[in-house]
Protein backbone atom coordinates (compact mmCIF):
# COMPACT_ATOMS: atom_id res chain seq x y z
CA UNK A 1 0.00 0.00 0.00
CA UNK A 2 1.18 3.30 -1.37
CA UNK A 3 -0.36 6.16 0.86
CA UNK A 4 -0.43 9.92 0.29
CA UNK A 5 -0.71 12.89 2.62
CA UNK A 6 -1.68 16.51 1.73
CA UNK A 7 -0.95 18.53 5.08
CA UNK A 8 -2.81 22.00 5.12
CA UNK A 9 -2.97 23.65 8.05
CA UNK A 10 -6.07 26.01 9.01
CA UNK A 11 -7.83 22.44 9.69
CA UNK A 12 -5.02 21.34 12.24
CA UNK A 13 -6.13 20.74 15.85
CA UNK A 14 -6.41 23.65 18.26
CA UNK A 15 -5.74 26.21 15.30
CA UNK A 16 -8.00 28.79 14.68
CA UNK A 17 -6.77 32.30 13.73
CA UNK A 18 -4.81 33.68 10.74
CA UNK A 19 -1.79 34.45 13.72
CA UNK A 20 -1.60 30.57 14.05
CA UNK A 21 -0.99 29.63 10.74
CA UNK A 22 1.13 32.55 9.31
CA UNK A 23 4.65 32.15 8.84
CA UNK A 24 5.28 35.87 11.15
CA UNK A 25 2.06 35.37 12.85
CA UNK A 26 2.58 35.58 16.59
CA UNK A 27 1.54 31.91 17.75
CA UNK A 28 2.69 30.17 14.13
CA UNK A 29 5.82 28.09 15.81
CA UNK A 30 2.96 26.76 18.02
CA UNK A 31 0.54 26.30 15.26
CA UNK A 32 3.40 24.40 13.18
CA UNK A 33 4.19 21.78 16.09
CA UNK A 34 0.60 20.71 16.25
CA UNK A 35 0.84 20.57 11.97
CA UNK A 36 3.68 18.09 12.67
CA UNK A 37 1.67 16.10 15.07
CA UNK A 38 -1.85 16.20 13.60
CA UNK A 39 0.04 14.86 10.23
CA UNK A 40 2.48 12.14 12.72
CA UNK A 41 -1.00 11.07 13.60
CA UNK A 42 -2.19 10.36 10.59
CA UNK A 43 1.27 8.58 8.80
CA UNK A 44 0.53 5.98 12.25
CA UNK A 45 -2.70 5.28 11.23
CA UNK A 46 -1.94 4.98 7.63
CA UNK A 47 1.31 2.42 8.80
CA UNK A 48 -0.94 0.20 10.91
CA UNK A 49 -3.80 -0.28 8.29
CA UNK A 50 -0.71 -1.39 6.80
CA UNK A 51 0.77 1.26 4.31
CA UNK A 52 4.24 0.19 3.36
CA UNK A 53 5.19 3.49 1.77
CA UNK A 54 3.97 6.92 2.89
CA UNK A 55 4.67 10.26 1.26
CA UNK A 56 3.62 13.48 3.22
CA UNK A 57 3.35 16.69 0.93
CA UNK A 58 3.71 19.96 2.77
CA UNK A 59 0.83 22.20 1.35
CA UNK A 60 0.05 25.07 3.55
CA UNK A 61 1.46 28.80 2.29
CA UNK A 62 5.13 28.99 2.08
CA UNK A 63 4.83 24.86 1.92
CA UNK A 64 7.96 24.86 4.47
CA UNK A 65 5.98 24.43 7.80
CA UNK A 66 6.72 20.60 8.34
CA UNK A 67 9.90 20.22 10.24
CA UNK A 68 11.99 17.08 8.66
CA UNK A 69 13.44 15.81 12.00
CA UNK A 70 10.19 15.73 13.20
CA UNK A 71 7.99 13.98 10.44
CA UNK A 72 7.35 10.36 11.33
CA UNK A 73 10.49 8.78 9.87
CA UNK A 74 8.67 5.78 8.04
CA UNK A 75 7.42 9.10 5.98
CA UNK A 76 8.98 10.86 3.04
CA UNK A 77 8.32 14.70 3.07
CA UNK A 78 7.93 17.11 0.18
CA UNK A 79 8.47 20.40 1.15
CA UNK A 80 9.07 24.04 -0.21
CA UNK A 81 7.57 25.41 -3.22
CA UNK A 82 7.31 26.50 -6.26
CA UNK A 83 5.66 22.82 -7.15
CA UNK A 84 3.97 22.74 -10.29
CA UNK A 85 1.18 20.27 -8.83
CA UNK A 86 1.14 22.84 -4.67
CA UNK A 87 -1.13 20.53 -2.52
CA UNK A 88 -0.80 17.29 -4.84
CA UNK A 89 2.97 17.54 -5.57
CA UNK A 90 4.08 13.73 -6.66
CA UNK A 91 0.05 12.54 -6.53
CA UNK A 92 0.28 9.64 -9.55
CA UNK A 93 -1.58 6.59 -10.16
CA UNK A 94 1.11 4.53 -8.65
CA UNK A 95 -0.44 5.70 -4.96
CA UNK A 96 -3.72 3.77 -3.19
CA UNK A 97 -5.16 6.07 -1.10
CA UNK A 98 -5.10 10.52 -0.57
CA UNK A 99 -5.11 11.41 2.84
CA UNK A 100 -6.07 15.19 3.80
CA UNK A 101 -4.97 16.18 7.11
CA UNK A 102 -5.21 19.70 8.20
CA UNK A 103 -7.69 20.92 5.75
CA UNK A 104 -10.86 23.78 5.54
CA UNK A 105 -14.09 24.38 3.92
CA UNK A 106 -14.46 26.75 0.86
CA UNK A 107 -14.82 30.58 0.74
CA UNK A 108 -18.14 31.27 1.96
CA UNK A 109 -18.72 29.02 4.30
CA UNK A 110 -18.75 29.54 7.89
CA UNK A 111 -16.09 27.28 8.17
CA UNK A 112 -12.73 28.03 10.69
CA UNK A 113 -10.61 29.75 8.53
CA UNK A 114 -12.50 29.19 5.30
CA UNK A 115 -11.68 30.17 2.17
CA UNK A 116 -10.36 28.85 -1.27
CA UNK A 117 -6.51 29.39 -1.95
CA UNK A 118 -6.03 33.11 -1.80
CA UNK A 119 -8.10 34.36 0.76
CA UNK A 120 -7.83 38.18 -0.24
CA UNK A 121 -8.81 37.30 -4.32
CA UNK A 122 -11.15 34.62 -4.61
CA UNK A 123 -14.18 35.09 -4.26
CA UNK A 124 -15.57 31.06 -5.56
CA UNK A 125 -14.74 28.44 -7.43
CA UNK A 126 -17.01 25.78 -9.54
CA UNK A 127 -15.96 22.58 -10.95
CA UNK A 128 -18.54 21.99 -13.70
CA UNK A 129 -20.76 24.71 -11.90
CA UNK A 130 -20.89 23.05 -8.70
CA UNK A 131 -19.57 25.27 -6.13
CA UNK A 132 -15.60 23.89 -5.15
CA UNK A 133 -12.97 24.68 -2.70
CA UNK A 134 -9.70 23.20 -2.00
CA UNK A 135 -11.41 20.08 -0.75
CA UNK A 136 -13.61 18.94 -3.89
CA UNK A 137 -10.84 20.42 -6.29
CA UNK A 138 -8.23 17.58 -4.69
CA UNK A 139 -11.37 15.41 -4.25
CA UNK A 140 -11.69 15.42 -8.84
CA UNK A 141 -8.09 15.79 -9.08
CA UNK A 142 -7.26 12.70 -7.24
CA UNK A 143 -10.07 10.94 -8.54
CA UNK A 144 -9.14 11.79 -11.99
CA UNK A 145 -5.48 9.84 -11.16
CA UNK A 146 -7.36 7.03 -10.26
CA UNK A 147 -6.42 7.17 -6.37
CA UNK A 148 -9.36 7.45 -4.11
CA UNK A 149 -9.16 10.12 -1.40
CA UNK A 150 -9.96 8.23 1.68
CA UNK A 151 -9.80 10.26 4.93
CA UNK A 152 -10.03 14.29 5.54
CA UNK A 153 -9.45 15.58 8.89
CA UNK A 154 -10.85 19.08 9.51
CA UNK A 155 -13.28 21.51 11.17
CA UNK A 156 -17.53 20.18 11.17
CA UNK A 157 -17.60 22.43 7.97
CA UNK A 158 -14.47 20.56 6.43
CA UNK A 159 -16.10 17.69 7.34
CA UNK A 160 -19.24 18.07 6.18
CA UNK A 161 -18.33 19.78 2.26
CA UNK A 162 -16.31 16.33 2.22
CA UNK A 163 -19.04 14.41 2.70
CA UNK A 164 -21.06 15.97 0.65
CA UNK A 165 -18.34 15.74 -2.58
CA UNK A 166 -17.66 11.98 -1.15
CA UNK A 167 -19.59 10.05 1.66
CA UNK A 168 -17.64 7.44 1.87
CA UNK A 169 -14.52 9.43 3.06
CA UNK A 170 -13.33 8.79 6.64
CA UNK A 171 -13.59 12.04 8.71
CA UNK A 172 -11.99 13.57 11.80
CA UNK A 173 -13.43 17.02 13.11
CA UNK A 174 -10.88 17.87 15.47
CA UNK A 175 -12.89 21.30 16.00
CA UNK A 176 -16.30 22.97 15.67
CA UNK A 177 -16.97 26.11 14.11
CA UNK A 178 -18.40 28.52 16.02
CA UNK A 179 -17.77 31.59 13.64
CA UNK A 180 -14.57 32.00 10.88
CA UNK A 181 -12.40 32.80 13.83
CA UNK A 182 -13.85 30.65 16.97
CA UNK A 183 -14.08 27.05 17.39
CA UNK A 184 -15.10 24.60 20.03
CA UNK A 185 -11.73 22.56 20.13
CA UNK A 186 -11.77 18.89 20.94
CA UNK A 187 -9.48 17.83 23.64
CA UNK A 188 -5.83 17.65 21.79
CA UNK A 189 -5.58 14.04 22.83
CA UNK A 190 -8.41 12.49 21.45
CA UNK A 191 -8.44 15.04 18.36
CA UNK A 192 -5.39 13.43 17.16
CA UNK A 193 -6.19 9.75 18.46
CA UNK A 194 -9.33 10.60 15.90
CA UNK A 195 -6.92 11.07 13.24
CA UNK A 196 -5.24 8.25 13.90
CA UNK A 197 -8.38 5.93 13.80
CA UNK A 198 -9.63 7.85 10.78
CA UNK A 199 -6.31 7.39 8.53
CA UNK A 200 -6.02 3.38 9.62
CA UNK A 201 -10.07 3.08 8.38
CA UNK A 202 -9.11 5.01 5.30
CA UNK A 203 -6.43 3.07 4.51
CA UNK A 204 -8.16 -0.43 5.16
CA UNK A 205 -10.93 0.22 3.14
CA UNK A 206 -8.13 1.26 -0.01
CA UNK A 207 -6.18 -1.91 0.81
CA UNK A 208 -9.38 -3.86 0.17
CA UNK A 209 -10.13 -2.58 -2.95
CA UNK A 210 -6.35 -2.64 -4.48
CA UNK A 211 -5.18 -4.11 -7.04
CA UNK A 212 -3.17 -7.42 -6.34
CA UNK A 213 -0.09 -5.95 -8.23
CA UNK A 214 -0.16 -2.64 -5.96
CA UNK A 215 -0.19 0.66 -7.21
CA UNK A 216 -3.93 2.54 -7.62
CA UNK A 217 -7.23 0.96 -6.47
CA UNK A 218 -9.24 -1.88 -8.40
CA UNK A 219 -11.76 0.14 -9.35
CA UNK A 220 -9.35 3.56 -10.34
CA UNK A 221 -10.67 4.24 -13.70
CA UNK A 222 -14.03 4.70 -12.27
CA UNK A 223 -12.27 7.99 -11.02
CA UNK A 224 -10.83 9.10 -14.62
CA UNK A 225 -11.88 12.00 -16.40
CA UNK A 226 -11.28 11.06 -19.75
CA UNK A 227 -13.67 14.09 -20.51
CA UNK A 228 -12.35 17.10 -18.26
CA UNK A 229 -14.42 19.28 -16.50
CA UNK A 230 -14.93 23.41 -16.64
CA UNK A 231 -13.07 25.10 -13.66
CA UNK A 232 -14.48 28.18 -13.11
CA UNK A 233 -12.86 31.08 -10.58
CA UNK A 234 -14.19 34.85 -9.73
CA UNK A 235 -11.97 36.88 -8.58
CA UNK A 236 -12.37 40.40 -5.96
CA UNK A 237 -10.55 42.37 -9.14
CA UNK A 238 -10.79 42.50 -12.65
CA UNK A 239 -7.76 43.09 -13.12
CA UNK A 240 -6.72 39.38 -12.51
CA UNK A 241 -9.35 38.22 -14.78
CA UNK A 242 -8.40 40.68 -17.90
CA UNK A 243 -5.04 38.93 -17.14
CA UNK A 244 -5.71 35.51 -17.42
CA UNK A 245 -7.56 35.58 -20.29
CA UNK A 246 -4.20 36.49 -22.24
CA UNK A 247 -3.96 32.23 -21.43
CA UNK A 248 -4.54 29.83 -24.46
CA UNK A 249 -8.25 28.25 -23.81
CA UNK A 250 -9.02 30.46 -20.88
CA UNK A 251 -12.16 33.15 -21.33
CA UNK A 252 -14.69 35.26 -19.63
CA UNK A 253 -17.90 34.63 -18.02
CA UNK A 254 -17.99 38.27 -17.10
CA UNK A 255 -15.61 41.04 -15.75
CA UNK A 256 -14.29 39.47 -12.78
CA UNK A 257 -15.04 35.55 -13.49
CA UNK A 258 -12.86 33.13 -15.62
CA UNK A 259 -13.23 29.86 -17.34
CA UNK A 260 -11.28 26.92 -18.50
CA UNK A 261 -11.79 23.16 -19.48
CA UNK A 262 -9.77 20.11 -19.31
CA UNK A 263 -8.68 17.28 -17.16
CA UNK A 264 -8.65 17.86 -13.86
CA UNK A 265 -5.10 17.00 -13.40
CA UNK A 266 -4.15 19.64 -15.95
CA UNK A 267 -6.95 22.35 -14.29
CA UNK A 268 -5.17 21.70 -11.05
CA UNK A 269 -2.08 22.79 -12.48
CA UNK A 270 -2.92 25.84 -14.25
CA UNK A 271 -4.86 26.71 -11.00
CA UNK A 272 -1.56 27.11 -9.66
CA UNK A 273 -0.43 29.69 -12.82
CA UNK A 274 -3.59 31.79 -12.29
CA UNK A 275 -2.59 32.52 -8.21
CA UNK A 276 0.68 33.43 -8.91
CA UNK A 277 -0.64 35.59 -11.56
CA UNK A 278 -2.82 37.17 -9.16
CA UNK A 279 -0.34 37.35 -6.96
CA UNK A 280 1.73 39.27 -9.24
CA UNK A 281 -1.00 41.41 -10.51
CA UNK A 282 -2.48 42.65 -7.30
CA UNK A 283 0.92 42.56 -5.11
CA UNK A 284 -1.03 40.64 -2.25
CA UNK A 285 -0.33 37.50 -1.09
CA UNK A 286 -2.95 34.91 0.62
CA UNK A 287 -3.78 35.54 4.12
CA UNK A 288 -2.87 31.56 4.90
Amino acid sequence: MRVYISADMEGVTGLVDAEDVQLRGRDYERGREMMIEDVNAAVRGALAAGAAHVLVNDAHSSMRNLLADRVHPAAVLVRGMPKPMGMLQDLDGDFDAVLCVGFHSRAGTLGVLSHSYMGHEIEDMWLDDRPVGEIGFAHATAAALGVPVVMLSGDDAACAEMAAWDDTVVTAPVKYALDRFAARLRPVAEARKAIEEAAAEGVSRAAALARPAGGGGADAGAGADPGGMTLAVRWQSSSVASHLVGIPGVTSRDARTVEVSGPAPQLFRLFGVFMRVASSVTGQHPYC
